[in-house]
């Protein structure tokens, strides 16, 4: 089973699209889970004060070390796995390492608010920055939601046709996937390619990475 640790000031945001279709039925199954850590419940005011100033001065606030820390201690080191902390400093996830995390039985997600963490933590626990492109969100959640998506959905039992990874966008030969139809075979006056209709196996096999390798060129 596929164990998820998420950090969050907002524990209430999950589980969202982890909770519908396919990627329930794995949670409900019994394929994966998650546990939620929410850092206000290891402090030690009434205010449950997780963040201060930033030394040398410099906008917002900081998620603090020490209860970050505390937070974390309490997640059985066995089980914390591959540690990621979620910036938009960090590498950007792709196709390529969900394939690689889905491989894997462990992980601890850090959602950042405010203005970040102290650094010290990233470094004490040898956290992983990842990043989910070249924007920036009030808070990790939204990421982790993502990012775990789209790790469990390449787990074993999850998906009923195999086939349907094997042909999806950045797959197999890493090109995007190629354009899809179904019923009505005219709709409006537009008509799907006749090729699909044909049932000539070979001929739509070409045409469908045919199709491929125009639409990942035009990305480029």
């Amino acid at each position: 089973m596929k164990n998820i640790n998420i950090i969050t000031l907002y524990p209430e945001i999950f589980p969202a699209s982890l909770g519908v279709s396919v990627i329930n039925r794995g949670l409900t199954s019994n394929l994966w889970k998650y546990n939620l850590y929410n850092p206000r419940d290891y402090t030690e005011d009434k205010h449950r004060t997780v963040d201060d100033t930033p030394y040398s001065g410099g906008a917002g606030m900081l998620m603090r070390a020490d209860i970050l820390g505390r937070t974390i201690d309490n997640i059985p080191e066995v089980d914390r796995g591959r540690m990621i902390f979620v910036s938009p400093r960090g590498r950007t996830f792709n196709q390529a390492m969900a394939e690689e995390w889905s491989r894997e039985d462990n992980f601890t997600f850090l959602c950042g608010r405010f203005e970040g963490v102290d650094q010290r933590v990233i470094d004490y626990y040898n956290f992983e920055e990842v990043s989910l492109g070249n924007f920036v969100l009030a808070g990790g959640e939204v990421a982790v939601l993502a990012m775990v998506e789209s790790t469990i959905r390449l787990q074993e039992g999850i998906l009923g046709n195999k086939l349907s990874l094997e042909e999806e966008s950045f797959s197999k030969d890493k090109l995007l996937e190629h354009d899809q139809y179904t019923t009505p075979a005219e709709w409006r006056g537009h008509k799907v390619p006749p090729i699909l209709l044909s049932g000539n196996h070979s001929k739509i096999k070409e045409w469908k990475k045919d199709q491929s390798l125009k639409i990942t060129q035009n990305k480029l």
